[in-house]
C-alpha cells in the first residue's frame, strides 16, 4: 500500500490427501459457501449480505470480518460496519448469536444454521465519524447511487473452522451499471424483466474474496494490452473531470516501462486499476493514496487536481503497487504467508515488502527514461529530507515486527522514505560489488526463483540468506542500518556512482526549513517549541527565535499537541506581507513576535553531478541509471 500504503498476504489451499475421514475444512472445499450481495436492495445507505455456509456438525461456530486486511498496517475493525446480524435455521427460526469481540460472532446450535443475513455500512462517507474506524480510503467501501467499491473484505468474513472453504459469490447490481472484477466469473444471469443481472463469481479460498477487489456503477472503464498483460481501467469521477481514456496513454506508457524494467519476472495474464475520484465533499474519501492486490490496486485520489497531475500521481502510486508482484507477493516472510486477519503477527522486513517496492517505483522511472537523471536525484534528496521527520536511529525490524504499536505506529510511513533508500543503497553496493552485473532487481529475482508465490522465507534468517547469496558488504549493511539503526551516510553511497551533495538557498516556509519542521514537541508535558532547524530558516533567524523557545500562542490561538496540525496548517498558508504575532516562552520570560512576514529562505543540499569524478564512478552511475556508457 502506498499512502499516496502494503502487504498482502499469501495462504496456500490445504486439501485432503488419501485420509480415511474428512476434516470440516476438508469439506467445506468441496462444498462452498454460497454468498451473496444485493446492490439493487441498498436501505438507507447500507447494502444486505447473505451467507449460506451448508452444513456443520460442531455445536457452535464464529463468523468473522478481519480485523486486519493484508497490505494495512493498522487496526481496520470491518465488523464496526455490520447491522442487525441474523442467523436462521433450517425452518426460518432465529438462532442464538452473539458478537463476542468487535468483528466476532458466536453462533449456537450451529448444527441446524442454514444461512446468516446482515446489513454493511460503508466506509467512505462515515471516515471523519468517531463511532466508526478511520480506514485508509482505498481499503475502504462505498456505497452510493452511482458507484460501489467492492473492498470485499468489508462485505464477507469467514468462519473459523472453514478457513480453507471455497467461496461462490452472487453480485445482484442494476443492469446498466459497469461491473469490473478480476475475481473468475462462473456465470450471469438477467432478471425476467431485465433491470437486474447477478453475475456470479468463484473464489478458491477466502484469500482470494480479500485479494480481488470489485467495482460496480457508472463507471469509465477501458481495457488494453501492455505486453501479454490484458490492463483493465476503471475510472468513477463523480463530475466527470477525468475519464480512463484520458489516462490511458500514461498508464500504458508506464506498465510497458514496467514489464521492460521487470524482464523476465512472472506477472499476472489481467491486472486491474480501480480509480475512485473523491470530489472533496463532506462524505467524500480523503485518504489519499492505493491498496495492493496480486492483480488489481484500488486507488483514492482528488478529482479536482489537474489532469498533468493526476497523471503524475497515477505513475507514482499505480507502479509501487504494481511492483508489490515482486515482494510481497512473491518473496515474503510466514507472517505474510499465513495472515491471520483476527490476530496477526507482522513481519521484520518492511524494509523490503515497501521499501524496495517504492525504490522500484522511482527507479524504473530514470532507468526506463521516463524522468532525467537530475529529476531522480530531486526525488532521492526529497526522500532524504521527508524520512529525517522521523526517528532515524529507530531498528526498522523492530518498527516492521511492532508496527502497530507506539512509537514505531508513528515511524510507519518512514518505509516509502528511508526504506526506499535502503533499496537505493543495496542496488548501489550489488552493482559496485559485481562489476555492474547485479543489482537489487537481481537479488529479488533471485530470491522469487527460490521462494516465490508458495514458500515463504523465515524472518529470522533471510538476512543470513541474503548475505550468503550476494556479498559480505550487504550483510553488513543490514545488520548495521536496518537491523541495528544507524543512520545511513548517504553522501558515501553518492560518492560510489560520481554524485556529490552542494549546497543552494532556496525559498522555503514557515514550518521548515532545509534540516526538518522548525517545530518539536514534549508529549509529556503537552507544549510545543522551536527545534534545532530553526536556526536553518532565515525567518525565524532574522526574528531572533532560538532553539527550544516554547511557543505558547499563533495569532490568539493557544498552542498545544491536539491543535498543532491545524496550527501548522495556517502557517503553511501563510504568504509574504501578512501580520502575525506569535508569543514564546523563553527560560521562563515572554516574548513577542509582532511583525508582517518577509520570505523565508533555507540552504538544502542539491545532489548534483561530481564534474571530477572519477571514470569508474562514472561507468558505475550509468550502470545504476542505465544511461548510455556502461561498465
Amino acid at each position: 500500500m502506498k499512502n499516496i500504503l502494503a502487504l498482502i498476504g499469501i495462504s496456500v489451499l490445504l486439501t485432503s490427501c488419501g485420509s480415511a475421514s474428512k476434516s470440516v475444512d476438508d469439506l467445506a472445499v468441496s462444498n462452498p459457501i454460497n454468498t451473496s450481495i444485493d446492490i439493487t436492495a441498498v436501505n438507507n445507505d447500507k447494502l444486505p449480505v447473505t451467507i449460506n455456509p451448508g452444513r456443520f456438525t460442531q455445536d457452535s461456530v464464529i463468523y468473522r470480518l478481519p480485523k486486519i486486511v493484508q497490505g494495512t498496517y493498522d487496526i481496520s475493525n470491518f465488523g464496526a460496519f455490520i447491522d442487525d446480524f441474523v442467523a436462521k435455521d433450517y425452518n426460518g427460526n432465529v438462532l442464538p448469536s452473539k458478537k463476542i469481540d468487535e468483528n466476532s460472532w458466536v453462533i449456537t446450535n450451529a448444527q441446524q444454521l442454514d444461512v446468516i443475513t446482515y446489513w454493511v455500512n460503508d466506509s467512505y462517507d462515515v471516515e471523519s465519524d468517531p463511532n466508526y474506524p478511520s480506514l485508509f480510503s482505498p481499503q475502504g467501501t462505498n456505497i452510493e447511487p452511482d458507484n460501489y467499491v467492492l473492498n470485499l473484505h468489508g462485505f464477507i468474513g469467514y468462519f473459523d473452522s472453514l478457513k480453507n472453504a471455497q467461496y461462490n459469490l452472487d453480485v445482484t447490481a442494476p443492469a446498466t451499471f459497469e461491473r469490473t472484477s478480476a475475481l473468475q466469473n462462473v456465470g450471469i444471469k438477467s432478471s425476467s424483466d431485465g433491470t437486474k443481472i447477478t453475475t456470479s463469481y468463484f473464489a478458491p479460498r477466502y484469500f482470494d474474496i480479500t485479494d480481488n477487489p470489485m467495482m460496480y456503477g457508472k463507471l469509465d472503464v477501458e481495457e488494453f494490452m501492455v505486453g501479454d498483460i490484458k490492463i483493465v481501467l476503471s475510472v468513477y469521477s463523480p463530475n466527470k473531470k477525468h475519464t480512463a481514456a484520458s489516462l490511458k496513454e500514461t498508464m500504458f506508457t508506464m506498465m510497458e516501462a514496467q514489464k521492460n524494467y521487470l524482464g523476465d519476472i512472472n506477472s499476472t495474464a489481467r491486472y486491474d486499476i480501480y480509480l475512485y475520484l473523491s470530489d472533496g465533499s463532506d462524505k467524500a474519501p480523503k485518504g489519499f493514496g492505493a491498496l495492493e492486490h496480486h492483480t488489481s490496486t484500488v486507488v483514492v485520489l482528488r478529482e479536482w487536481a489537474s489532469a498533468e497531475y493526476l497523471a503524475k500521481s497515477m505513475v507514482d502510486v499505480v507502479s509501487h503497487e504494481f511492483f508489490h508482484i515482486v515482494t510481497p507477493l512473491s518473496v515474503h516472510s510466514e507472517d505474510v504467508h499465513y495472515f491471520d486477519y483476527n490476530d496477526p503477527t507482522f513481519s521484520k522486513h518492511l524494509w523490503m515488502y515497501e521499501g524496495v517496492t517504492e525504490f522500484f517505483a522511482q527507479h524504473f522511472q530514470v532507468y526506463e527514461g521516463l524522468v532525467t537523471p537530475e529529476e531522480y536525484y530531486r526525488t532521492i534528496q526529497n526522500q532524504i529530507t521527508r524520512s529525517k521527520y522521523y526517528d532515524d536511529s529507530m531498528s526498522f525490524t523492530e518498527m516492521s515486527e511492532n508496527v502497530i504499536e507506539e512509537p514505531y505506529a508513528k515511524n510507519y510511513t518512514n518505509v516509502y522514505q528511508k526504506g526506499a533508500l535502503i533499496g537505493m543503497c543495496i542496488d548501489i553496493l550489488m552493482r559496485e560489488e559485481s562489476n555492474g552485473n547485479r543489482s537489487m532487481l537481481s537479488l529479488m529475482k533471485e530470491l522469487s526463483a527460490k521462494y516465490g508465490v508458495h514458500k515463504p522465507f523465515d524472518d529470522d534468517t533471510i538476512i543470513e540468506e541474503i548475505t550468503k547469496m550476494t556479498y559480505p558488504s550487504i550483510g553488513e549493511f543490514l545488520q548495521t542500518h536496518v537491523v541495528d539503526g544507524v543512520p545511513i551516510d548517504y553522501g558515501a553511497f553518492f560518492e560510489k556512482v560520481g554524485l556529490i551533495y552542494e549546497l543552494t538557498q532556496t525559498e522555503t516556509n514557515y514550518v521548515q526549513s532545509g534540516m526538518g519542521f522548525v517545530f518539536d514537541a514534549n508529549e509529556e508535558d503537552d507544549y510545543v517549541f522551536f527545534s534545532s532547524n530553526v536556526s536553518e530558516n532565515t525567518f525565524w533567524e532574522s526574528q531572533g527565535v532560538r532553539e527550544n523557545d516554547i511557543i505558547t500562542s499563533v495569532n490568539g490561538t493557544d498552542v498545544k499537541l491536539n491543535n498543532l496540525r491545524m496550527v501548522m496548517g495556517q502557517m503553511f498558508r501563510w504568504k509574504e506581507g501578512d501580520e502575525i504575532e506569535v508569543k514564546l516562552l523563553r527560560n521562563g520570560e515572554e516574548k513577542v513576535i509582532k511583525t508582517k512576514l518577509t520570505p523565508a529562505f533555507t540552504k538544502i543540499k542539491t545532489i548534483v553531478e561530481n564534474l571530477e569524478a572519477t571514470k569508474s564512478q562514472v561507468k558505475l552511475r550509468n550502470a545504476w541509471l542505465n544511461q548510455s556508457d556502461t561498465l
